[in-house]
């Protein structure tokens, strides 16, 4: 007659390493565990947040946006189109209101020039490696063009185009790219309430 205790030592006769329980729970899991850590420690270092890329100071501890660019170009009443083509070739039209193009002049009394160039970014809303900084060249009339090897692959973009001269005004827009036209309003946001 067999007794609890010699029962017990028989069902212990196989070797540790053939249980599937120890196999699983306490070596696969934990295994598991730390190859999913090492990854996403990875991971996350490929896509880290890049550096924010606007007119942003900083005042103490407090942040601060400038929006003295898109006021200029909402009080100038500045529009624009842009035009992408396949081939990566990108064109855009200044267009100025009709008021300053019969005067000569821009709303804020200087004369109306076009540019000889203006600065074009394009930035992918989380992807750093696909942002894009060019030159646009004036051609003629209203009429800029530049060259973008932009990827096919349709992502959300954030479009600014801006002229750093003696009027620093810039346009922005957000846009799934690609596509073949984006516009560019001046922003509603400086529209004056009127009283009720």
């Amino acid at each position: 007659m067999s007794t609890p205790a010699s029962n017990f030592k028989h069902q212990d006769t196989q070797p540790w390493y053939k249980n599937y329980m120890v196999v699983i729970f306490v070596i696969g899991m934990p295994a598991f565990v730390v190859v999913a850590c090492i990854y996403f420690v990875y991971y996350s270092y490929q896509i880290r947040d890049s550096v924010v890329r606007d007119d942003w100071y900083m005042d103490g501890k407090t942040l601060y946006q400038d929006v003295s660019r898109d006021k200029l170009t909402y009080d100038l009443d500045l529009h624009g189109k842009m035009q992408f083509a396949d081939n990566g070739d990108v064109t855009f039209y200044l267009d100025y209101p009709e008021q300053s193009l019969q005067s000569g002049k821009l709303l804020n009394g200087t004369p109306l020039v076009y540019p000889e160039q203006l600065d074009l970014s394009i930035s992918h809303a989380t992807d750093i490696k696909k942002d894009h900084d060019v030159i646009l060249k004036h051609q003629e009339g209203n009429k800029y063009s530049a060259r973008v090897n932009m990827d096919p692959v349709k992502a959300k973009y954030y479009l600014q185009v801006s002229n750093g001269g003696t009027n620093n005004w810039r346009m922005q827009d957000v846009a799934k790219l690609p596509r073949s036209n984006v516009s560019f309003v001046p922003l509603q946001a400086f529209e004056k309430k009127q009283p009720d």
